[in-house]
């Protein structure tokens, strides 16, 4: 058996949850938060057969995909004086985050 964590940014959520859920797989949901953009992502964690395992990375693939985002980003105008100025920068947000970790125990009570 494995524990897959997945991170995965909150737009894609709701398709992937229910792709899992038509092929029967369950996953825990929680709410967290990126460092870099401090925006609202989701983990999951799944426990799978290890049979499964490429089937659930290959529909979290096709749920998540990337995309870009323009953010602002501070960029010196004057560093001795300790301006910045907002600059626009293009960065790719979205697609997951996989952890694939083996189960040594599960019990279900």
């Amino acid at each position: 058996m494995k524990l897959i964590v997945a991170v995965v940014q909150n737009e894609d959520i709701g398709r992937l949850l229910d792709a899992l859920q038509k092929e029967g797989i369950i996953a825990t949901k929680l709410s967290t938060s990126g460092g870099f953009l401090r925006s609202g992502n989701t983990t999951l964690l799944i426990g799978i057969d290890d049979e499964r395992v490429s089937e659930v990375i290959g529909i979290i693939s096709q749920k998540c995909k990337t995309r870009k985002q323009i953010v602002s980003s501070p960029v010196p105008n004057n560093p001795s004086a300790g301006v910045y100025l907002p600059y626009p920068v293009e960065i790719t947000i979205g697609g997951a985050t996989i952890f694939v970790l083996n189960v040594e125990r599960f019990e279900k009570i």
